[in-house]
């Protein structure tokens, strides 16, 4: 007689379906949190940016520079231009003031034969004098030069009063 056969249980495999599902939810909240991370460095980095670049803005980008000598070949003056802000500014580096019926008056001088053009007047006693100036008034100019006039100055058309007190030469600095 033959015996019945009975089946025997076969295993069923293990379930893995938890252990992937347990898998994905902790690999995306891997990408959501490098996700979030990498958005915030990024706005980070954009604000960094934005104030750096004020700063910049804010900061002098000194154009020309020149030191008027004296006779005796000392520095008297320090001539820094700002062209993006249009300002000169004049800095004395010697104690040389001029009288109470004078003036310091700043030129520009071209090449040989170009009538000189005024620049302004130095009205301040003061170490340090900050000038308005224009870049198209630099145009062709090569020295500039201090002499000292009447009260107030003279007109461009008169011409300053020789030899000049102060003069050296413009140049322009590599950007």
């Amino acid at each position: 007689m033959n015996a019945p056969l009975i089946a025997s249980p076969t295993p069923t495999p293990p379930c893995h379906a938890g252990r992937w599902r347990a898998a994905t939810v902790f690999l995306t909240l891997l990408l959501v949190i490098g996700f979030t991370s990498g958005w915030s460095l990024f706005e980070q980095f954009k604000a960094q940016m934005g104030h750096l670049q004020s700063q910049l803005q804010g900061t002098s980008q000194v154009k020309y520079v020149a030191v008027l000598l004296d006779a005796q070949q000392a520095p008297a003056l320090l001539v820094t231009i700002d062209t993006h802000e249009g300002v000169m500014q004049l800095q004395r580096l010697n104690s040389v003031k001029e009288g109470r019926e004078d003036t310091m008056q700043l030129w520009a001088l071209g090449q040989a034969g170009t009538t000189p053009r005024s620049l302004g007047v130095l009205a301040s006693a003061g170490k340090t004098l900050r000038l308005a100036v224009n870049e198209a008034a630099l145009k062709d100019v090569t020295q500039l030069a201090i002499s000292v006039e009447n009260k107030g100055g003279v007109s461009q058309s008169q011409g300053p009063r020789l030899p000049y007190l102060f003069q050296g030469a413009l140049v322009q600095k590599a950007l």
